[in-house]
């Protein structure tokens, strides 16, 4: 799955770019991606455009006035956190990611370049992956598209960071 994931980053600039999923479907097929391969890859890319999609209503509720009425569809799922909370990461998070996932996310965060709602989204779709653990090839892969679905560029140091692996992503 991951390599069809690379592929889409490769020739879809920017998400919005990206054919519908059964065209793209297609392309993946003439491209030689296997079926199995080509249907997690849709699964999960859909699954990331309905989380990035839902991230502005998050990004958009916290900043409403105290006296200003929230419809309720608007409400968010997850609120900014203040700049004392923590994140606990569930044993399942734990168990898939590991230590090194774990702390390069951390790494982001730190360098100020992950926002707490984006780090929900790559914890879920990392989560949503076929495989059992993820490895951190894999896991940069998965912020990388995470970035590429909120057409987001990321700074050249991180891009640099996430795409240390020469042989799997060209730019």
């Amino acid at each position: 799955m991951f390599d069809v994931l690379v592929f889409v980053y490769e020739h879809y600039w920017e998400a919005e770019a990206c054919p519908e999923l059964p065209l793209l479907g297609r392309r993946l097929s003439a491209a030689g991606f296997e079926g199995d391969e080509i249907e997690q890859a849709l699964d999960w890319l859909e699954g990331l455009d309905a989380a990035s999609k839902s991230a502005d209503i998050i990004d958009i509720a916290p900043k409403a006035s105290a006296t200003s009425l929230v419809p309720q569809s608007q409400v968010p799922l997850v609120l900014e956190p203040s700049s004392n909370s923590l994140r606990i990461y569930s044993q399942s998070e734990l168990n898939r990611l590991g230590g090194e996932c774990l702390g390069f996310l951390q790494f982001l965060e730190s360098a100020g370049v992950m926002p707490c709602a984006m780090r929900e989204i790559v914890l879920e779709r990392s989560m949503a992956s076929p495989v059992e653990h993820v490895a951190l090839d894999d896991f940069k892969i998965i912020i990388l598209m995470v970035y590429w679905s909120f057409g987001i560029e990321p700074d050249v140091l991180v891009l640099d960071e996430l795409c240390d692996d020469e042989d799997r992503i060209c730019h």
